[in-house]
């Protein structure tokens, strides 16, 4: 598939799957050397509705034990941040005194990556470090590292991959971009 139609926008291939397993493997060897060693499990908690296709072959990489849980945050409308997120399922695991992975999908803005991470440390989280598939540090406004990035981007809108347009599109296991052609 070279482009797909979701609701009234046009997208074009973008980034083909191998292209994204190539980069998960990566960053996979990087969060196995940096936990592989610990003798307690990190919790990985994973960001819904957009993280779970990078956090399921994510796992599946890993070569550490690690709890995996999952919130649900939302900050879009759209194709662009509303600037307010919104917690609608939240942290279901002891984190005090653990090493926590916070795995996104995509940081822009870095909003929704403070609401959590704030969250974690609040609740006692001994580190946190956070993993995304997709990262655009133009667009970035925190002060938060991002230790764990697969692939830096520029600030197109993009779908697929777990990623949406108002619901539609996660489902593609390729990357588009928004065509405004």
């Amino acid at each position: 598939m070279e482009k797909i139609r979701l609701h009234d926008k046009m997208f074009r291939l973008a980034i083909p799957n191998a292209k994204i397993m190539e980069s998960i493997s990566m960053v996979a060897s990087g969060l196995n050397a940096e936990y592989g060693g610990e003798k307690t499990p990190p919790v990985i908690v994973g960001i819904l509705n957009g993280s779970f296709m990078f956090a399921a072959e994510l796992a599946q990489k890993l070569s550490f034990q690690a709890e995996i849980s999952f919130v649900k945050m939302s900050s879009y409308s759209g194709t662009s941040s509303t600037g307010k997120v919104n917690t609608l399922l939240g942290l279901n695991n002891d984190v005090r005194g653990r090493r926590t992975i916070i795995v996104e999908d995509i940081v822009e803005t870095g909003k929704t990556i403070r609401s959590i991470y704030d969250t974690l440390v609040s609740a006692g989280a001994k580190d946190v470090n956070v993993c995304t598939l997709f990262f655009k540090p133009e667009a970035y406004a925190e002060d938060i590292p991002i230790r764990f990035p697969a692939m830096e981007l520029g600030n197109d809108f993009i779908v697929g991959f777990g990623l949406d347009y108002n619901g539609l599109g996660r489902q593609y296991k390729d990357i588009y971009v928004i065509d405004n052609q």
